[in-house]
């Protein structure tokens, strides 16, 4: 296996990719983050129809990684730098995004996470925000996507107490997904990411971002971006074909256009 910090393999339509410094529990560096977001990038651009992230190892990702110099003086402008555009990566792909937490997420490792579209947990893995626990705020978009998907109360109780979330408290809170067995965590993940390979590809890039539109806007916007929308995604292949599919009784195969 490569030694780089971030693989990249195509399964079919599926992109995996995989944070890869498991001795340290795939703590990030500026390096890896870069890393990261491009590798986000190319695998869009290379034609996959869905991104599968996870980690190697026993862990999902640790968070930064001071000990390999990642430093907090600076840390306002190392986010800006090397963690924000991880988070609007993803944010911005045109497809969307599984993730299987295969172990501890912490701090910005708990962002990535769940920036995912889909997330999918180990029964084993917890969610942690411990910035407080060192004299620190959370980041890389903690605040927003914990608050958005769980409220005001539980983003409150895991960001001053930093205590570990586990996988099922974690469901419960409405964070994440899914709660797999350790063991089909992957199978189950990967499942889930083919499924949405095979789907219409345009549509769902649009869900992807009229979704995050809708939780900042009103609902005057919200309808007009999704006429918009409807406009882009009623004019592509993947519809017309499944409109010939139902007509005449098919399984429809899109074709991600």
């Amino acid at each position: 296996m490569s030694d780089a910090p971030v693989l990249l393999a195509m399964e079919g339509d599926v992109a995996v990719v995989r944070l890869n410094r498991p001795d340290r529990l795939n703590a990030l560096t500026s390096d890896m983050l870069d890393l990261l977001a491009a590798t986000l990038r190319q695998a869009a651009a290379d034609g996959a129809r869905a991104v599968l992230l996870t980690g190697e190892g026993k862990g999902f990702c640790a968070g930064a990684d001071l000990a390999a110099g990642m430093a907090i003086r600076d840390s306002g402008e190392s986010l800006r730098q090397h963690f924000h555009p991880v988070i609007m990566a993803m944010a911005d792909l045109p497809i969307p995004i599984v993730a299987a937490v295969n172990g501890p997420a912490a701090g910005a490792g708990a962002s990535i996470a769940l920036a995912a579209d889909i997330v999918v947990m180990a029964r084993s893995a917890y969610l942690l925000l411990a910035f407080a626990n060192i004299g620190l705020v959370p980041d890389a978009g903690a605040t927003w996507l914990v608050g958005k998907s769980a409220g005001r109360a539980k983003l409150l109780e895991m960001a001053l107490l930093g205590e570990r979330l586990p996988a099922d408290e974690a469901l419960d809170a409405g964070l994440v997904t899914r709660v797999a067995d350790d063991v089909v965590l992957m199978e189950t993940a990967h499942g889930l990411a083919a499924k949405l390979a095979a789907m219409p590809t345009v549509a769902l890039g649009l869900i992807r971002k009229q979704v995050a539109a809708a939780l900042a806007g009103t609902l005057a916007e919200t309808l007009e971006i999704e006429a918009a929308h409807q406009s882009i995604a009623s004019r592509t292949e993947d519809c017309r074909e499944a409109v010939a599919a139902f007509l005449a009784k098919r399984t429809p195969q899109f074709k991600g256009r």
